[in-house]
Order: C-alpha cells, then sequence, then structure tokens
C-alpha cells in the first residue's frame, strides 16, 4: 500500500468519525431544545392552573388548559419523552393518601435528629489598611 493510499485512508476515517460526531451533537441539540420547549409549556400550565386556582383564573382558563395538555401530549409523543412528574430534591410534606399510616409524627422524632446549626460568620478582620496620606 502507497503513502497516498493510507493518507486516502485515514482521511475518509476521519471523514466518517467527524460526521458521527455531528449527527450525534444534532441529537444532543434537538433533544435540549425540545426539552426546553417542554419546561415552558409545561410552566405555562402550571401558572394557568395556579392562577385558576387561587381565584385568579379568566373564562378562557379551562380552554387553554385543555390547549397545553394537547399540546404537552403530542409533544411527549412526537420527541418519545415522558413530562410526568418527577421526584424533587426538596422536601415537602407528601400528600396525606400518600402517606404509610405507620408513620411517626415529626413531632416524635429523636432530639438527635433535629438539624445542625448553620455556622457562625467569619469574624471581622481586626486590622484595617492605612488611610490614603498617612504615610
Amino acid at each position: 500500500m502507497g503513502l497516498m493510499d493510507k493518507v486516502r485512508a485515514q482521511a475518509t476515517q476521519i471523514a466518517q468519525k467527524t460526521q458521527e460526531t455531528a449527527r450525534d451533537s444534532k441529537v444532543k441539540f434537538d433533544q435540549a431544545q425540545a426539552k426546553r420547549r417542554a419546561d415552558v409549556m409545561l410552566r405555562n400550565l402550571g401558572a394557568i392552573v395556579y392562577a385558576d386556582r387561587t381565584g385568579r383564573g379568566t373564562p378562557e382558563s379551562a380552554a387553554e388548559i385543555d390547549r397545553l395538555v394537547t399540546e404537552i401530549s403530542s409533544h411527549e409523543a412526537e420527541h418519545e419523552i415522558s413530562l410526568a412528574r418527577e421526584p424533587t430534591d426538596q422536601a415537602g410534606p407528601a400528600p396525606e393518601s400518600a402517606a404509610p399510616e405507620s408513620a411517626a409524627p415529626e413531632s416524635a422524632a429523636p432530639e438527635s435528629a433535629a438539624p445542625e446549626p448553620a455556622e457562625a460568620p467569619p469574624p471581622a478582620p481586626t486590622s484595617f489598611p492605612p488611610e490614603a496620606g498617612s504615610t
């Protein structure tokens, strides 16, 4: 195999890897775009439901909620994703119907489980830089 054949084969391999990388990057970009769009739709749905439940809804709220639910469902199917609720890191009160009956109330927790006090702020510096002109 001549030198030119080796160079040509290596160039072909590099071109293939570049195309694969570009294809993978496009897929990841499209997934990120779909997730951003879904986040916007879910946020809008949440805002309308919140306004409606707090007495600040409009006569069009129900129709807008239905429209967004349909749009979100289509988006899920089109992008083969699930936008169902995910567990959060924040510890909030669990719905009463989901709490096991044998769960002890929080007030019965031992004192050793109490959260540790926050760190004290660092002490203030004791020396100050010399004032301008006092050298």
